[in-house]
């Protein structure tokens, strides 16, 4: 069974940097993975995507702040957080497609002075 592991979620100060990582257990290879996030009382909204060959998508809310990558050898994916504003506050989650789709458990990542 294949699990996804978050991790590197926490408190940050407005402005400031986090990056969060998503672990895969197993040895599946993955077609696309995904970053999404929900904040208290709004829809779940896609962040960013990269894709197996590496191409890489952002919402325009975060484009130029957030990196999205991943590590073919350690099968896990990154998020690189940058100039974090309080309006970027919600869970996060990762999500993984091969033949099946997997999701994280969410990691919370809040921005307040």
């Amino acid at each position: 069974q294949v699990q996804l592991v978050e991790s590197g979620g926490g408190l940050v100060q407005p402005g400031g940097s986090l990056r969060l990582s998503c672990a895969a257990s197993g040895s599946i290879q993955f077609i696309y993975w995904n970053w999404y996030r929900q904040a208290p009382g709004k829809q779940r909204e896609l962040v960013a995507t990269i894709m197996d060959g590496g191409n890489t998508i952002y919402a325009d809310s975060v484009k130029g702040r957030f990196t999205i990558s991943k590590d073919n050898a350690k099968n896990t994916m990154y998020l690189q957080m940058n100039s974090l504003k309080p309006e970027d506050t919600a869970v996060y989650y990762c999500y993984a497609k091969a033949r099946n789709a997997y999701w994280g458990q969410g990691t919370q990542v809040t921005v307040s002075s």
